[in-house]
């Protein structure tokens, strides 16, 4: 008996120090463009999406998960977990609102946690480059929807032009630069940003693309391509033998575009508003979060999430100390991924030049003074009456100004454009003289 005490007491230190270094999980965040509900089969849309579809069968989808309507403000919401009114960067054209001397985005807590970082696709709507903000590695393109070279000639790896050969698909050299970042991380946590390319207009034919494709056919096309590109994705992770040991999301930077919003619905029905618009369509996005073993399979969650949610929720997952001296809007929603309660906002809060609304369990109001019911939600967002005398809209809307006067939506950047491009050319300096990375070799 009392060697068998003396096992469990000498165990425990053991047991406690194997927890402790229990494995970081990786983290694979699938940022596809101006894909909103409408756009994904297992959200209500009509297109064929069957491996965004298994992620949720396998894995949790999030219904009410709400972005910035429009790119550039809700990737730095995304990457930085602060809202636009407390960055400046509150529109397309306020890309240098921002500086790395005053923000800090998710690839600069993730290296410090001991993980490898790359960013794959899209950045142009935020300053510099992913390498200034802390990615270990990186290929962007310029512009938005860039597929072929007639569209664009060239490209960048880790800071070197690349040109796209011709008849060369520039979705499918991203898809093989994420294999070939993930093939040598494999063996220590990774952090992979992918902001894809698909669905944002132009909508051009794919590689699968039948040459008498309509343009209704074409937007379907890349719809599946993507999905595509998922489905392979997944198919390396099986490879490695990494698909348990990481965490996927996908989602959408904003709500669907204008040549989609008439070909995506919910449930057969056209859903309330589109991109760049303060409705459901702009800014209700899919979210789905994958990990066997981690996520609970085919559960459906209810929570209110927003974008700024990202950061925390990837630094608790990592294990990384979120920065001191920060104010950030960013509410972890780390527990809900592994299914248990957690601590789900009471409201969500989305902006765009100067427009802005929050948003409860049912009800929305803008910053305009207008209250809107979202029970018929996202096909309708009923207006109420301003005099009304129903006490839970009542409620609300004193809840719901409340969190409107503590985040004041902000038309413009206030004069940090002329500031941050002072800082970007500094920072520009300080990098040409440091001593160069060697880039890994290319995929192509």
């Amino acid at each position: 008996m009392t060697r068998f005490i003396y096992l469990i007491l000498t165990a425990l230190p053991m047991a406690a120090l194997q927890a402790a270094e229990a494995p970081k999980p990786n983290i694979i965040l699938i940022y596809s463009d101006d894909v909103g509900i409408g756009d994904i089969h297992c959200c209500g849309g009509p297109f064929k999406t069957p491996n965004i579809d298994a992620l949720a069968q396998g894995g949790t989808r999030f219904e009410y998960c709400y972005a910035t309507p429009l790119c550039g403000p809700s990737r730095c919401e995304t990457l930085t977990g602060r809202y636009p009114f407390r960055t400046g960067l509150n529109s397309n054209q306020s890309a240098n609102a921002v500086s790395p001397e005053r923000e800090i985005m998710i690839p600069t807590l993730m290296k410090k946690a001991g993980y490898s970082t790359a960013s794959v696709g899209k950045w142009g709507q935020i300053c510099l480059g992913p390498r200034e903000w802390g990615f270990d590695e990186h290929i962007v393109f310029k512009g938005s929807g860039r597929y072929w070279r007639a569209q664009e000639p060239t490209y960048n790896i880790n800071g070197e032009t690349k040109d796209l050969p011709a008849g060369k698909y520039l979705p499918d050299i991203m898809h093989d630069f994420a294999v070939d970042f993930i093939t040598r991380n494999q063996e220590k946590p990774f952090f992979l940003y992918y902001p894809m390319s698909h669905i944002h207009g132009p909508i051009v034919r794919t590689p699968d693309s039948k040459p008498e494709a309509t343009k209704d056919r074409l937007y379907a096309d890349n719809i599946e391509y993507m999905d595509k590109l998922v489905g392979k994705l997944m198919a390396e992770l099986d490879r490695l033998k990494l698909r348990e040991k990481t965490i996927v999301i996908f989602t959408g930077d904003n709500g669907t575009a204008r040549f989609g919003a008439q070909a995506a619905s919910v449930d057969g029905r056209k859903v309330s508003g589109m991109k760049a618009t303060m409705l459901e369509g702009g800014s209700r996005v899919p979210l789905i979060v994958n990990c066997p073993g981690t996520t609970p399979a085919g559960a459906v969650n209810h929570d209110l999430i927003d974008f700024s949610d990202f950061f925390s929720t990837f630094a608790q997952l990592g294990g990384a100390e979120l920065p001191a001296g920060v104010i950030l809007d960013s509410h972890s929603f780390a527990s809900q991924i592994k299914g248990e309660k957690g601590s789900p906002r009471e409201w969500a809060y989305v902006e765009l030049q100067g427009k802005s609304y929050a948003r409860d369990s049912r009800f929305k109001l803008t910053n305009k003074g207008e209250l809107y019911d979202l029970k018929n939600a996202p096909w309708e967002e009923a207006p109420v009456a301003a005099d009304t005398k129903d006490e839970a809209a009542q409620a609300a809307k004193v809840k719901l100004q409340a969190v409107l006067d503590g985040h004041p939506a902000k038309a413009a950047a206030e004069g940090l454009g002329k500031k941050a491009n002072k800082n970007k050319k500094a920072l520009k300096k300080k990098l040409k003289n440091s001593p160069p990375v060697t880039p890994p070799a290319s995929p192509e």
